[in-house]
């Protein structure tokens, strides 16, 4: 259906670091922290994304690029919507994206779902074809706790690139896939990142036409992927919570969530934390599967939904 990276880009992809690579290279993604990162700038150049917006308080890190979050996503009615390749071309070609460059995502690093912007990010250049990738873990306030680590109060100026986008779809759930899997037509296990109370049906996006769930879903919350702060655990710890709940290789794990922000932390978690092959990602979910007319779960009665939108305005 689609294919990895346009052809002139095919043998062009950064190897991963060979055993006499520098602790630097060696360290590079899918986490990095901010002390690798800032001994990695030197000897690997990487490309780094700050996601935050146009306007920041804390400056930015030294050569990085202004890419805000939105830029990313789609509209307003279904923001989780998947842009198109010949619309990531554009934007990837201005802010120099290409395949064989390292790049770091940089959000602000203030909670468990400010990560999950930087997730979906991460998903949709791995998606486009860019091999070396990592997020600074913990964010831009990772950055300026403690070391006296250098800060630029303007984004640097990217240099623009030629890069010819084709989406891979080895990480991406279609809604045709998930609707096969609902019917039971195909095998797949669906894994909601939402919070329990959308789960349920209780709360519901603005943008979705109405709460509930996907039918055949199972509940597993992004938060749960973190410990008591902003960073996410480590890979380790993603195996060992992974297992515990179930996941593993050839379940065909499907994540999802109102938008594909939070479910883009549960993919980075079991994909590139974990190490299980093949899980996807559903970007519109919820909202644009709602607005589909397409069968749902746990969706609550008239009165129940007023009551519930009542409790949630007080």
């Amino acid at each position: 259906m689609r294919t990895v990276l346009a052809a002139a880009f095919g043998a062009a992809l950064l190897m991963l670091p060979t055993a006499g690579a520098s602790a630097a290279e060696r360290d590079f993604g899918p986490l990095i922290s901010a002390a690798d990162l800032a001994a990695a700038q030197p000897a690997v150049d990487p490309l780094i994304l700050d996601i935050r917006g146009a306007e920041v308080a804390d400056g930015r890190i030294p050569g990085a690029v202004s890419a805000p979050y939105g830029q990313f996503r789609g509209p307003q009615e279904n923001p989780g919507q998947l842009l198109s390749e010949a619309e990531f071309t554009a934007l990837f070609q201005r802010l120099g994206v290409t395949p064989e460059r390292p790049t770091v995502i940089v959000h602000q690093g203030r909670d468990a779902t400010d990560f999950g912007a930087a997730a979906r990010v991460y998903w949709t250049l791995k998606t486009a074809g860019v091999e070396e990738l990592a997020i600074l873990n913990g964010g831009m306030n990772a950055w300026t706790a403690g070391d006296a680590r250098p800060v630029s109060q303007t984004a640097a100026t990217p240099r623009p690139s030629d890069v010819a986008v084709r989406l891979n779809d080895a990480w991406l759930a279609e809604r045709d896939e998930v609707l096969a899997i609902v019917q039971g037509g195909q095998s797949g296990r669906l894994i909601d990142a939402r919070p329990e109370s959308f789960y349920n049906g209780d709360q519901a996006h603005p943008a979705a036409a109405k709460p509930g769930t996907l039918p055949q879903s199972e509940y597993f919350t992004h938060s749960g992927w973190f410990d008591d702060g902003p960073a996410i655990i480590d890979a380790d710890a993603a195996r060992q919570l992974a297992q515990a709940n179930g996941f593993r290789d050839g379940d065909k794990l499907i994540s999802f969530c109102n938008t594909g922000h939070w479910a883009a932390t549960n993919w980075f978690a079991l994909s590139e934390l974990a190490g299980i092959e093949g899980v996807k990602l559903y970007p519109e979910s919820m909202v644009g599967w709602s607005h589909a007319g397409l069968p749902m779960a746990n969706t609550p009665s008239l009165v129940e939904n007023l009551f519930n939108q009542i409790r949630e305005a007080l």
